[in-house]
């Protein structure tokens, strides 16, 4: 049964939005547990808010100029890509994944969400391809890996929920 264009988007948003919840549990985990920190949902914000004056590279993100409402601007487009990776997700599997999720497939999308940091996020924050140009790379790519295999296990989780509930269109 193929899904219709409304209840694609609530599925992808449903799903996008557990997902990126799951991520965002994981990282709370590490940080309070074993103080490990993720990526400040504020630089986000600020190369974002730096694309709509035409700046996409930044030497170090870090080292650029405060923008306010960096962190409200950050966290959206997390949730925003969550969601826009959950609709990629759901595009490309079984039209039935979401009435029956299989956790493979899933995991499997989360390591390959991994190149968007790695190959765009990354090199424009001045931190280099798979954070080449960081004082500990590996430990960074690592931490992106298993974050994005954290989001993976979020998209079957999700997944999993809405047809345990029968929310799944």
């Amino acid at each position: 049964m193929k899904m219709t264009d409304m209840s694609f988007v609530y599925n992808a948003v449903l799903t996008g939005v557990g997902a990126t919840l799951v991520m965002d549990i994981w990282a709370l985990l590490l940080r309070y547990l074993f103080k490990i920190s993720s990526l400040d949902m504020r630089i986000v914000g600020r190369w974002i808010a730096g694309m709509a004056r035409g700046q996409f590279f930044h030497a170090h993100i870090g080292q650029a100029r405060a923008v306010k409402g960096e962190g409200f601007i950050g966290w959206g487009a997390h949730y925003l890509i969550g969601i826009l990776f959950a609709g990629a997700f759901l595009w490309g599997v079984r039209s039935d994944w979401i009435k029956d999720p299989a956790v493979l497939p899933a995991i499997l999308f989360g390591i390959i969400t991994v190149l968007f940091p790695f190959c765009l996020m990354q090199p424009a924050f001045g931190f280099g391809i798979a954070a080449a140009r960081t004082p500990a790379p590996n430990i960074a790519r690592l931490k992106s890996l298993v974050s994005h295999t954290v989001f993976g296990g979020g998209l079957y989780l999700s997944g999993w929920a809405l047809a345990q509930g029968g929310g799944a269109f």
